[in-house]
């Protein structure tokens, strides 16, 4: 089954490129299936790139999914054309007054994560996007920042400044290689790192209801379970596309900013070589797993989610 977008939201044309089934509006009413509707919940600058990698995940299932496309209510966007933003975005204060409901949230990064959370212009709403999944999503996956700030809302558990940035494709252990989200899964994936943060281990121990599944022995734990409150939280970078590591340093090297070669990420480490991608399989498997959990566990009825 495709995922259902707007048939002029860019991504559709990039993922029928691809070879991922899409669908338009029209096409998804005439099956008699309920979709299972998933949200995202997009933070990061680039918010065209951003929609393309995610939906090219959850589009991959053999699930029909209508995706809802999610901002902050008063954050304008600096990066994207406010025609895109208004055309296929809803304000999370929209989303909140009409009491709907959904099968899933993503909830990405956004790059804020040198400031303290309670410093981030857009927090408080924030903090109540954490509650709202609590009565009106049925599974929230919550990405890099995105998850350390929520990890740090509903559980206390906080972040910690690096001295230097994790840069690069960093090898992770499989913790639990019976957990229903790492079906397929290698004993060791690598995984695309970039942040100036971290969540340690220590501080995860203290809290009964957080399960390590994916941890890296270089960058620390990556994806946490939380059953208690429904949440995968995930401090790397899965989706990202072969070439989002080669931007974010060149754009940094035209800055002027200080950054190390990503680890591991050019062949013999030379950024002038093209980039492999190494993480593409697991990255389908792991959002492929997620879907088909929602998929087992979800109420039918949307109104009786949360309940």
């Amino acid at each position: 089954m495709p995922i259902k977008i707007p048939a002029d939201l860019p991504a559709y044309d990039v993922l029928k490129r691809e070879g991922v089934m899409v669908m338009s509006e029209d096409q998804a009413a005439r099956q008699d299936i309920r979709p299972l509707r998933i949200a995202l919940l997009n933070l990061m600058p680039k918010k065209i790139q951003t929609e393309n990698q995610f939906a090219r995940l959850i589009g991959a299932t053999p699930l029909q999914i209508e995706l809802t496309l999610i901002r902050m209510s008063d954050h304008q966007s600096k990066n994207t054309a406010e025609e895109h933003m208004t055309s296929f975005y809803r304000p999370f204060s929209d989303v909140l007054a009409s009491g709907e409901k959904f099968d899933g949230l993503i909830i990405t990064g956004a790059p804020v994560e040198h400031l303290d959370f309670e410093n981030v212009t857009y927090w408080d709403e924030l903090k109540q996007v954490f509650d709202w999944t609590q009565t009106h999503v049925h599974s929230t996956f919550a990405v890099c920042w995105g998850g350390m700030a929520m990890i740090y809302h509903l559980n206390g558990v906080p972040k910690h400044m690096l001295d230097y940035k994790a840069f690069g494709c960093f090898r992770h252990t499989n913790q639990s290689p019976s957990s229903h989200f790492l079906r397929g899964f290698s004993d060791d994936c690598v995984i695309p790192v970039s942040r100036w943060t971290e969540i340690r281990q220590t501080d995860l121990d203290q809290k009964d209801n957080l399960v390590t599944l994916l941890t890296s022995t270089d960058v620390g734990p990556c994806l946490v379970q939380d059953d208690a409150h429904r949440a995968l939280y995930i401090f790397n970078h899965f989706e990202y596309d072969s070439d989002t590591l080669k931007q974010e340093y060149d754009r940094d090297v035209a800055e002027g900013t200080q950054i190390n070669v990503p680890i591991n990420y050019y062949p013999d480490d030379d950024p002038t070589s093209t980039p492999q991608n190494r993480w593409r399989s697991h990255a389908h498997l792991l959002y492929g797993n997620w879907i088909n959990e929602i998929y087992q566990t979800t109420p039918y009825k949307l109104e009786d989610i949360g309940s």
